[in-house]
């Protein structure tokens, strides 16, 4: 699964692979397999992610178009 919705998420705040490799806590080249599609992203990192950037899972996965995230009280 190709998951260009994580690049553009990236670069939309101007960061580098680095910057989200550190903030999951792994090397570069690691998280570059996840968003090329060539590893699945774990659900933990995929979270993370979605509350990083205030989104959500299925935006990511391109299950919405809704890029907003509601969460309920």
């Amino acid at each position: 699964m190709f998951l260009k919705r994580l690049r553009e998420l990236r670069e939309d705040k101007d960061l580098k692979q680095t910057n989200i490799a550190n903030i999951l806590k792994m090397k570069q080249q690691q998280y570059a397999r996840y968003e090329s599609g060539q590893r699945d992203i774990p659900l933990d990192c995929l979270i993370k992610l979605a509350d990083f950037y205030n989104t959500s899972t299925d935006y990511i996965l391109e299950r919405t178009n809704r890029k907003e995230f509601i969460k309920e009280k």
